[in-house]
């Protein structure tokens, strides 16, 4: 069924209910906020104390990510980050970001095939030493390729690396950003290695149309939801990488709890988690960032509640509403309210 079509239809909306599958276990990944001081340098310890409570209540940590701002971070801090999170985690999992944006464009002229496939070769690499499973973000050089030359280059990352994700990444969360065809995702499914795709599109009909393909092409193929604003995709099909997690992972994994043993407390405590996504996720978007910094500071989390130093910031009125969603949080989720 094309879900673009008619989509008020009462075929369409019927499809989609059938979709939702009370019971079902949820994969939750959470990406972890990097923090840092007032002197301007990375928190590890407080980084390290988030990232293994994010591990201890049952979701994968996620680094690198845009959370842990990737894009904005040297390739030696990206590195060092790695370090950290294997030391920490000993052999617990984890996912990092393979972020080749700036490797690539200190290159003179524009990176052909072979440039581009040995910059991500050598991300991938990295990451596997750490014993991390990378997540691809896309780059500027391959923005211009066409699908046909993107499969390509997804095979013979699938030729270097044991396991990996995708991340299909929308424009208004980075410029070198791009949603593929359904074809194009459908070939992407066929690569054994690639074990699933972060979907962050804030387009449920895409993401619907993904969760579809996966079901008649490949079961075992995960679809993660990267919606912020619509964080109920798990009750369709989807399950999910978040920067909103980093707020409350053990909220998030008490919610996924309550779906997986049919508790109706899913639904009040899903709400108000939408409501922090709402909040947080609100023009400029890249200062959801300073509300999770805000937010876990106010939790006693992290003691600082700085940014990294070109990031983008939100005013100090903001901790009075985050304070209160904290305390209604903790009401549903004790755990959520422990320093």
């Amino acid at each position: 069924m094309d879900l673009s079509a008619d989509r008020n239809s009462t075929a369409h909306i019927t499809h989609v209910l059938r979709r939702v599958v009370p019971g079902r276990k949820i994969a939750g990944m959470s990406a972890v906020l990097l923090p840092f001081n007032q002197r301007g340098e990375i928190a590890f310890d407080d980084f390290i104390s988030n990232l293994v409570r994010t591990s201890r209540c049952g979701l994968t940590p996620a680094v690198n990510m845009d959370t842990g701002y990737a894009n904005l971070l040297t390739g030696a801090q990206r590195l060092e980050v790695l370090r950290q999170t294997r030391g920490a985690l000993q052999n617990a999992p984890f996912v990092a970001g393979a972020f080749v944006e700036d490797a690539l464009a200190a290159k003179i002229g524009s990176p052909d095939f072979a440039t581009v496939s040995a910059e991500y070769a050598r991300a991938l690499a990295e990451i596997q030493e750490h014993g991390g499973t990378p997540i691809v973000f896309q780059c500027s050089a391959i923005k211009p390729w066409s699908e046909g030359d993107l499969v390509k280059l997804y095979e013979a990352m699938g030729r270097e690396a044991s396991a990996f994700l995708a991340f299909e990444l929308g424009e208004m969360f980075a410029p070198f950003g791009r949603i593929y065809s359904l074809e194009m995702v459908k070939n992407l499914m066929a690569i054994p290695a690639l074990k699933g795709m972060k979907h962050s599109s804030l387009n449920r009909s895409l993401e619907w149309q993904r969760l579809d393909l996966r079901d008649s092409v490949r079961p075992d193929f995960n679809i993660y939801t990267g919606n912020d604003l619509a964080i109920d995709m798990v009750m369709y099909g989807s399950d999910y990488l978040l920067g909103l997690s980093a707020f409350a992972p053990e909220a998030f994994a008490a919610r996924d709890a309550f779906w997986r043993q049919n508790d109706p407390r899913f639904f009040e405590l899903n709400d108000l988690l939408q409501y922090l996504g709402f909040f947080a996720f609100r023009p400029p978007v890249p200062a959801y960032k300073h509300n999770v910094a805000q937010f876990l500071k106010l939790r006693g989390r992290i003691s600082c509640d700085h940014t990294h130093a070109a990031a983008t910031r939100r005013p100090e009125s903001d901790v009075v509403i985050l304070a209160d969603i904290a305390r209604r949080l903790a009401t549903l989720v004790p755990a959520a309210g422990e320093r």
